[in-house]
């Protein structure tokens, strides 16, 4: 595949983004196109390598991530890049994506990680290119709506419009069933919408892709929860089969003393409302959390938890700290972290380049936990105590010591946890009367998405607990290979 020297010949580069201290005044995406012969040498960097683990899209232990999870044919679209053929990459990049100006902005690129140059130089720039070849189809007008030629008669709700809901919600239509998706907030995409900042993955963007699947027959009705403002005993009537792909939004807590006070929220509390009250009145309502002038202490090492470093560095904070309570990454792989497994190693995102930009530092601050917040006179947090930990296992549980005299103060006016989510929400869960697992996940078996009712199926983070948006997207495809041949007793889908 591309050139058989390439990736001896070119060097890896990455389309250039505007400096961090100017993009940090606004809301606007910042990656620069590359120019196409630029694009192209990257293309060419991707070697014959006969076993191409980028696309392998599989896990090790459960865990470690192999390459890409739609098992997009990475090989295939860089040579035609390589060689010019945009439109043809086109074509085979939406074969087993249906987003891919989603994942080429907010994917980690476990694809990247299992790339064969990687093994002893950097990888291939997969990410760019998918990212470029995508935005190039819109700008040629080569995406346009292709709706199906016949329908089956069957109508399928999709509960959530997140990456897993739309992913379904695609492959189904596809397929010829008359679908529709319910979205409890006022706007459709989930978490790519309110989870994500609009900088990262704009909601313009966004409802481009949505339009196309309105043009193509998909129904979206939001401001609609269902168990509250639809009644779920209704699905049953009104359609022929169900997926839930409602995420995992029950946020985990930080039990420690003081977590009462005010100024202590949820990381998708304040994402959310950062969100709205831009894409509502441009932050004119103030209706939001704001950062401005606060020392702001962010925990959790996330992506979560950067997201929330590059709104807080918009809104004009104060200072920023990130706790994260594992020690600092090495640059290179530990030995339990070999190649093909995603690199488990020190980078940088642009949040945190951008805080150092702004600060002088890196914002990050390692192996800390929390021990207890500390309030003003009229419950406002100004202060939190942490202490250094060390991560060990003991008897196959992972435990937290405390080492002795690193104890520490910290200012802060705004604290964000960004520390994961324990699963979905319940609630309709339950009036479903759909089981769930020990871990409180939709107990629906990979690669089938079925629950314990019939007709009712679930896929991405509620079946699968908090993940990429890329594992939703291939999980939402699955399960609309599998609705379809519940309903059909055959299924064309992939």
């Amino acid at each position: 595949m591309g050139k058989s020297t390439g990736f001896m010949e070119y060097k890896r580069e990455a389309p250039a983004k505007k400096d961090p201290l100017a993009r940090v005044k606004n809301w606007q995406e910042f990656t620069i196109l590359m120019p196409e012969d630029k694009l192209s040498e990257q293309g060419a960097r991707c070697m014959d390598c006969a076993i191409p683990f980028c696309q392998a899209g599989t896990t090790m232990d459960g865990s470690a991530e192999i390459g890409c999870p739609v098992h997009n044919l990475i090989p295939e679209w860089n040579d035609l890049v390589y060689r010019g053929k945009w439109k043809e990459a086109l074509e085979r990049l939406h074969k087993t994506n249906n987003f891919p100006e989603f994942t080429g902005r907010v994917c980690p690129a476990p694809c990247e990680g299992s790339c064969t140059v990687a093994i002893s130089d950097d990888p291939v720039s997969i990410k760019s290119i998918e990212f470029h070849i995508v935005e190039k189809g819109f700008k040629e007008g080569w995406i346009k709506p292709e709706p199906p030629k016949k329908r089956t008669g069957k109508k399928v709700a999709v509960i959530g419009s997140g990456p897993a809901g739309l992913a379904a919600a695609a492959q189904l239509n596809k397929a010829g069933h008359t679908v529709t998706v319910f979205e409890k907030d006022d706007r459709v995409g989930g978490l790519l919408t309110y989870g994500i900042p609009d900088v990262k993955l704009s909601f313009e963007v966004l409802q481009r892709r949505v339009r196309l699947l309105e043009e193509e027959g998909i129904t979206f009705v939001t401001n609609t929860e269902i168990g509250k403002d639809y009644p779920a005993e209704k699905l049953n009537e009104e359609f022929d089969s169900t997926i839930l792909c409602t995420g995992a939004q029950v946020p985990r807590d930080v039990p420690a003393k003081g977590r009462d006070l005010k100024g202590i929220h949820y990381a998708m509390e304040f994402l959310k409302k950062n969100t709205k009250s831009l894409l509502d009145s441009n932050h004119q309502d103030q209706n939001y959390l704001s950062a401005k002038g606060k020392n702001v202490i962010v925990i959790g090492g996330g992506d979560t938890g950067v997201d929330c470093i590059t709104t807080s560095l918009r809104h004009g904070c104060e200072s920023l700290v990130q706790f994260d309570i594992h020690p600092e990454k090495n640059k290179d792989r530990e030995p339990l972290n070999p190649w093909p497994l995603f690199p488990v190693v020190y980078s940088q995102e642009d949040g945190h380049k951008e805080a150092e930009a702004v600060f002088g530092k890196d914002p990050r601050a390692y192996k800390l936990q929390t021990t207890k917040f500390v309030g003003d006179e009229n419950g406002n947090v100004k202060e939190l105590h942490t202490v250094e930990v060390d991560t060990v296992y003991e008897n196959g549980k992972k435990l937290r010591k405390e080492i002795p005299g690193t104890e520490r103060a910290w200012k802060a006016d705004l604290v964000l946890l960004a520390i994961g989510f324990t699963g979905p929400e319940k609630h309709l869960l339950d009036e479903l009367k759909v089981e769930t697992t020990e871990r409180s996940t939709v107990d629906a078996e990979y690669g089938k998405y079925s629950t314990n009712v019939e007709g009712v199926f679930a896929a991405g983070d509620n079946r699968r607990g908090q993940s990429l948006v890329v594992w939703a997207i291939h999980e939402g495809r699955e399960a609309a290979r599998e609705v379809d041949r519940y309903l059909m007793g055959s299924s064309n889908l992939p």
